[in-house]
């Protein structure tokens, strides 16, 4: 998007320089990420960095309200209400489409929110890379609030360990290294030490956990960094575990597990900002409007865009039996801002905070930008197209 850096990458990019970027990545950490690894960083304009900052802290002003559990109470789902729930969430991502307004500018708009972590690690490690194999001008970059690599991974860590011991202290996860977003995790492992666990490798005795390290020594879980996500508990039928999510444990939760519901598509309905598009519960419609192809349809509990359906009809609608799980949400038009080598890309900017224990409001962080050339931002659509996928904003400073 800064215009004189965008030609001067796309005149200098070298497939090899890309591939040596991947086998890189591969060698460091012994795993090569399944998802496709943008062939270009995106170079984001202060314009744009102040607006993307600023419906940000609109959206965390309504979080930090004193009623928002009162707002968020109708998210927590029966059978998986997890005891001990911390005062607020530590991680909130907030994603955002590149669109343009009347005027013809760029300006973000809201398309997803959680209360959930994402590649905190991936992503830091990642810049370093695009910083490695190409030419990225020093006055960028992809953190916030003028931190360097040091105090990013410092802040993490103080949310992540607390006061306790490190040692006790793990990244949970359905078979992790299974996962799409495995790399995340080696790199974790390999930046701060954490390491990750199964969840059908934890045992229970009365109201602890205890993992096997991996000198084999049994250690007591004291903070879960928790990466499971309930939609793929609830369907993996085979897991046998130990324990249950529903148990009162004495473990702190980094990132306690009812904020994944409580910060959510749920949350969209309530906030009014000139960076969200209008968004209503299904069930709270007396009319169907009448423009409903400019809106998505969204069920409220479902991840990785399933069951999101782009061009909604009066059909679709109807097939609803509960729609107090579905929300409408006005579409926004994606803008192909970035010039490629074939087609250009449109751009989702997901930015990426925490929330200290002890802090008044979430801490921006850093960002993970997605490109893509389909009609939506997801992989499946995109598969097999080059210059899209997984990308990092470096930002002017």
């Amino acid at each position: 998007m800064i215009k004189h850096l965008r030609e001067q990458f796309n005149r200098n990019f070298k497939q090899e320089q890309y591939d040596a970027m991947l086998d890189w990545i591969e060698a460091q950490y012994h795993h090569r990420p399944p998802f496709h690894v943008c062939e270009t960083p995106v170079f984001i304009p202060n314009e744009l960095k102040n607006k993307l900052i600023e419906a940000c802290d609109e959206i965390t002003n309504f979080l930090i309200r004193p009623d928002f559990k009162a707002y968020s109470g109708g998210a927590l789902q029966p059978g998986q209400v997890v005891p001990n729930e911390t005062p607020h969430t530590n991680f909130l991502v907030i994603d955002f489409g590149i669109c343009q307004d009347e005027n013809g500018e760029l300006i973000p708009q809201l398309i997803e929110i959680q209360g959930f972590p994402s590649l905190f690690f991936w992503q830091n490690m990642v810049a370093n890379a695009y910083r490695q194999f190409f030419d990225i001008p020093d006055h960028l970059t992809h953190l916030f609030h003028n931190l360097d690599e040091t105090n990013y991974l410092n802040k993490l860590k103080k949310i992540l360990y607390g006061d306790s011991d490190p040692e006790g202290t793990i990244l949970l996860e359905i078979d992790p290294e299974k996962q799409g977003t495995a790399i995340d995790f080696f790199v974790a492992k390999k930046q701060i030490g954490l390491p990750f666990v199964n969840v059908s490798d934890l045992k229970k005795e009365g109201r602890n956990l205890f993992y096997i390290n991996d000198n084999g020594k049994k250690i007591k879980v004291e903070r879960i960094y928790n990466r499971v996500i309930f939609d793929e508990l609830l369907q993996r039928k085979d897991l046998k575990m130990d324990f249950a999510f529903t148990d009162d444990l004495d473990v702190h939760w980094v990132g306690h597990p009812n904020w994944f519901f409580r910060i959510s598509k749920h949350t969209l309905p309530f906030l009014k900002s000139k960076y969200v598009p209008e968004s209503y519960f299904l069930s709270d419609l007396t009319a169907i409007p009448k423009n409903l192809d400019d809106f998505v349809l969204k069920p409220l509990f479902s991840f990785a865009g399933m069951g999101v359906i782009i061009h909604p009809t009066q059909a679709d609608i109807d097939k609803i039996e509960d729609q107090s799980n579905f929300i409408l949400q006005k579409k926004v038009q994606y803008v192909p801002v970035i010039p490629t080598l074939d087609d250009p890309a449109k751009a989702e900017v997901r930015m990426l905070l925490v929330w200290e224990d002890d802090a008044e409001r979430p801490e921006l962080l850093t960002n993970l930008v997605r490109l893509a050339k389909a009609e939506m931002i997801g992989v499946r659509q995109n598969k097999g197209r080059t210059w899209v996928g997984g990308s990092v904003g470096f930002f002017e400073t």
